[in-house]
């Protein structure tokens, strides 16, 4: 006897359509912020909710859809596949050790390059953007490029939710670790990012995922699919305008005063950072001789970084210095453009054992 499969709905083809295109949709929003960056421009200003008898609610358009990403990415979060961790927990262990010290790796690195160029302040502008990247969590996006490759979903998310959790703790001690290698002004301003982002990572990124955690234990079946029908494609459009209103901050002032150096050496740093980054976690998942599915997750966990919270942390902290936006962006892109040849190539195949293979 056969059972029907029942037909997908409006939402979900929406949201299926656009995951497909998601790389291509990123690239618009990139073209929209370079041609048009004055409704971006606008967005990104602080605007009031009234709400009656001379009250308003500031409503930070930025902060408002990072947050709904994260809640969107709670909810799709499958807690039952977790328990696969308890019995091989190598892969979350790794990733959870590389997610803290590629920046002490790296960073360093990109300093003592920057130092020999001419820049008036020696790079610090861009090696403070450096910083507040690759110090932020595992990007929600990666579940999503798990899930299109040969990767082990149960680990990805564990390093997603383990680096979210951690990270009111871990980030201001790695920024605090780096702080020395910063000169003209920028540690005292980093420092201050530093002090504030303890807030940030609970309020703006911790609380939003758990949300959607919780929301995902409460909610019954069917309240919990209607739910995730109006919530995942409303968050990967949120999430397309959040790229274009970061994107319009940084291209618009560099528009108003092209910078060309500035803007070669954001690219030069941002990839090098970004394929290092990679390769520490693909070389890691070769020593431990990890199978397929766990090495790709690993390697897509190591190099995707929440860019978005980091351009949002620069916004509301840094708002008179919106080209520190161009290596976040430029990060950005990239990380999704190496997580698409991780993907195709599936690291690690070598590694694939039958016993060893995690379902995913």
């Amino acid at each position: 006897m056969y059972t029907r499969t029942p037909a997908p709905s409006p939402a979900d083809r929406a949201t299926g359509w656009l995951r497909h295109r998601l790389g291509r949709a990123v690239v618009l929003a990139y073209a929209a912020a370079l041609l048009l960056p004055g409704p971006g421009l606008w967005l990104r200003r602080t605007h009031a909710l009234p709400l009656g008898w001379g009250r308003a609610l500031p409503l930070p358009l930025p902060q408002f859809l990072l947050s709904l990403v994260l809640l969107s990415a709670g909810l799709q979060v499958p807690l039952s596949a977790l328990g696969t961790l308890l019995r091989r927990p190598v892969a979350l262990l790794a990733g959870l050790a590389l997610h803290l010290s590629i920046p002490l790796l790296a960073i360093p690195a990109v300093a003592f390059l920057l130092r020999r160029t001419p820049d008036t302040d020696g790079g610090s502008g861009l090696v403070t953007a450096m910083i507040l990247i690759v110090t932020m969590p595992v990007a929600a996006g990666a579940t999503v490029w798990t899930g299109k490759g040969d990767g082990d979903q149960p680990t990805m998310v564990g390093l997603v939710l383990a680096s979210t959790l951690l990270s009111p703790l871990t980030t201001p001690l790695v920024i605090g670790a780096l702080l020395p290698l910063l000169g003209g002004g920028y540690g005292s301003t980093l420092g201050r990012i530093e002090d504030a982002h303890g807030g940030f990572a609970l309020l703006g990124v911790v609380l939003p995922c758990a949300a959607g955690v919780l929301c995902r234990l409460a909610l019954p079946a069917p309240l919990l699919g209607r739910v995730l029908g109006a919530v995942v494609p409303t968050a990967l459009a949120g999430s397309l305008l959040l790229t274009y209103v970061n994107a319009s901050g940084a291209l618009g002032s560099f528009l108003a005063r092209p910078r060309p150096l500035l803007l070669a050496a954001a690219l030069t740093v941002a990839t090098l950072v970004c394929l290092l980054s990679f390769a520490l976690g693909h070389g890691a998942a070769r020593l431990l001789k990890l199978d397929a599915p766990a090495a790709s997750s690993l390697t897509l966990a190591c190099g995707m970084n929440n860019s978005s919270a980091s351009a949002v942390l620069i916004t509301t902290t840094l708002p008179d210095k919106p080209h520190l936006l161009l290596p976040v962006l430029a990060y950005g892109l990239l990380q999704k453009t190496a997580a698409n040849r991780v993907v195709r190539r599936g690291p690690g195949r070598r590694h694939v054992t039958r016993s060893s293979r995690c379902p995913v």
